[in-house]
């Protein structure tokens, strides 16, 4: 997103100096203006084509459903962050998580259902993290979060705040409880762990909740 907020201050400052040229066409000969109204439709045209490349991009990088960052960017975001908590020498967390009991949720109200409890719990998910953290969809049921300024001793709060958000968001919906599985792994700048290595280690940690205490499925009536 930085990228992106980068690209908007350049092209407010292309869009002044247009402003500042067109200001200045004014006062010369009638043919150069001319040339000076065609200079200006082309850098028009080519911001126009800037903005129309940028939002391809933020496409590509957003989940269609929960608006979240995709698969796609989440693995080039976290890399290069990791790049940096290294050189920082400061660790963070990574949440794996997946939501529970979705394909019931799909089976017994219809996919459009399953898509608006995801969509709930990507909202949960937001509510329960900070702006800086980089929030992700990795596709179906899993999400996957890097908390960049949390420490291990945060874990047990975020889960708890976390399952109190998820627990409005099912208020919202009478028919079934919302509910997620999620797992922590812990990055030591000083260890040699990679992205995937992180997420193998949430993985295991998520699983091994689903086995020591597994969640019921619950359809209200």
């Amino acid at each position: 997103m930085s990228a992106l907020l980068s690209e908007d201050e350049d092209l407010a400052s292309i869009l002044q100096e247009v402003d500042e040229i067109t200001k200045k066409m004014k006062s010369i000969a009638p043919d150069t203006q001319d040339l000076g109204e065609a200079l200006h439709r082309s850098v028009l045209c080519a911001i126009k084509r800037s903005l129309l490349d940028r939002e391809f991009r933020s496409l590509a990088l957003m989940d269609d459903l929960t608006r979240l960052y995709n698969r796609r960017a989440f693995y080039a975001l976290a890399a290069q962050q990791l790049k940096v908590m290294r050189r920082k020498a400061q660790g963070l967390l990574l949440f794996f998580a997946d939501v529970d009991q979705l394909k019931n949720i799909n089976d017994t109200y219809g996919h459009r259902e399953g898509d608006v409890a995801l969509v709930r719990t990507a909202g949960a998910l937001e509510r329960t993290f900070r702006n800086s953290d980089i929030l992700a969809r990795l596709g179906g049921d899993e999400f996957a979060v890097l908390a960049l300024e949390a420490s291990c001793q945060d874990q047990d709060v975020i889960l708890r705040r976390l399952e109190s958000h998820l627990q409005e968001a099912s208020a919202e919906e009478p028919r079934y409880k919302l509910s997620l599985s999620a797992g922590v792994a812990r990055f030591d700048p000083k260890h040699g762990m990679s992205l995937g290595d992180l997420l193998a280690i949430a993985d295991r940690a998520m699983y091994e909740q689903k086995s020591t205490h597994p969640k019921m499925w619950m359809s209200r009536p």
